[in-house]
């Protein structure tokens, strides 16, 4: 779950991490009395879940409080198209009104999970700012990563070693190990999945501050966070994933036309990759779990055939607590109901396999069942889309 930048602002703060003054406003009224409450001059900042907001014209320096009530009545309530959201935009409903800075250097800074090390990363750089993808591209020996140990935590050896590597000068050394130390502190116990400053900046009075912010929240861990969970703005995301998510069905919406259903991530993985050996293109990641029933196979048949761009549909099953003839019940009763049947692949292995093939014999529709994946991606292929 990604918060919007003032909200993350609000949850780094809390941990000690120096943020700007600012506030949030939802009308161009309300923009206009918080900037005379900074004294005139602001920041107004468009508050959508995406990168890139400056070159799309999302943030805006305001000379004066009249200003920034023109800027804010000119993006709320609009959508703000950048690199990150596609051409689609995302919806724009409030604004930041925020003081301005008097920037001396530009950072990078943040903390997520690395995979392959199965540890917290911090990810720092001095080069910090609108091109950062664009370093890490072309010059990725000036991007840092130091990993840090749970069982110990971030260590001060750690803290001045990413300092020096960012040439802060001698007097902001310890200023920057505790603003590292309390974005750890918050990663750990907010079950973040990132936090990012992104620019970390040094001001010309010499200090430091959090001049942007993007946290992201682990979203199996929002039972724990009741708080938090309810900082989560669904119109920032897609349509269909928010319905899969209110009906505990993990969906990924892609740009293919292939749609995918499977039970159990790792074979979802495996369906994507043959869709794409096959020439195709998967549509979604659709992952209905092993212990779905007959209605919710139904339901997220119906939730991916509502989206327009599929074309085709393959659905793996491997047979286990989901038995392969409660699939074949879900998908019959999911085709009778949708407004449109694009053709069906079916593979079943497993528990109950033949009762699910009978059944999907018997049912009128038009299915191409097969046993193997190499069945699978020539029969998905010769569809004709």
């Amino acid at each position: 779950m990604k918060l919007h930048e003032y909200q993350a602002k609000e949850l780094l703060a809390g941990y000690g991490v120096p943020v700007p003054q600012g506030h949030v406003a939802s009308s161009a009224a309300e923009a206009t009395a918080a900037a005379d409450k900074l004294g005139g001059r602001a920041v107004v900042k468009a508050q959508v879940h995406a990168g890139g907001r400056g070159k799309a014209g999302g943030v805006k320096v305001a000379a004066d409080p009249a200003e920034a009530g023109t800027f804010a009545d000119a993006m709320i309530g609009t959508t703000l198209i950048t690199f990150q959201t596609g051409p689609e935009g995302a919806p724009i409903h409030q604004v930041l009104v925020e003081q301005t800075v008097d920037v001396e250097r530009e950072l990078y800074f943040s903390i997520t999970t690395d995979g392959g090390r199965r540890l917290p990363v911090i990810i720092a750089s001095a080069e910090g700012g609108m091109e950062i993808e664009e370093v890490a591209r072309t010059q990725p020996d000036r991007v840092l990563t130091e990993p840090i140990d749970p069982a110990i935590g971030l260590q001060p050896f750690q803290g001045r070693r990413i300092a020096s590597a960012l040439g802060l000068p001698a007097e902001l050394g310890r200023p920057f190990m505790a603003l590292a130390e309390a974005c750890y502190k918050a990663y750990m116990a907010e079950d973040s999945s990132m936090i990012e400053i992104n620019p970390l900046v040094v001001t010309q009075d010499g200090n430091l501050l959090a001049l942007d912010a993007k946290v992201s929240i682990d979203d199996d861990s929002l039972f724990r966070h009741k708080a938090g969970a309810a900082l989560r703005d669904t119109s920032q995301e897609e349509p269909l994933e928010v319905a899969a998510s209110e009906a505990g069905i993990a969906y990924v919406k892609l740009d293919g036309n292939v749609g995918c259903m499977v039970n159990g991530a790792g074979l979802a993985m495996a369906t994507m990759d043959i869709v794409k050996f096959a020439g195709g293109a998967p549509a979604n990641f659709l992952d209905v779990g092993g212990g779905a029933d007959e209605g919710k196979i139904s339901e997220a048949i119906l939730l991916m055939l509502s989206d327009q761009g599929v074309e085709k549909v393959l659905v793996n099953i491997f047979g286990g607590i989901l038995r392969c003839d409660i699939a074949a019940r879900g998908i019959v009763d999911a085709y009778g109901k949708a407004d449109r049947t694009p053709p069906l692949v079916v593979r079943m292995l497993g528990t109950n396999v033949d009762e699910g093939k009978q059944i999907l014999a018997d049912s009128g529709l038009t299915i191409t069942q097969v046993d193997t994946l190499q069945e699978a991606a020539n029969a998905i292929s010769e569809i004709k889309a």
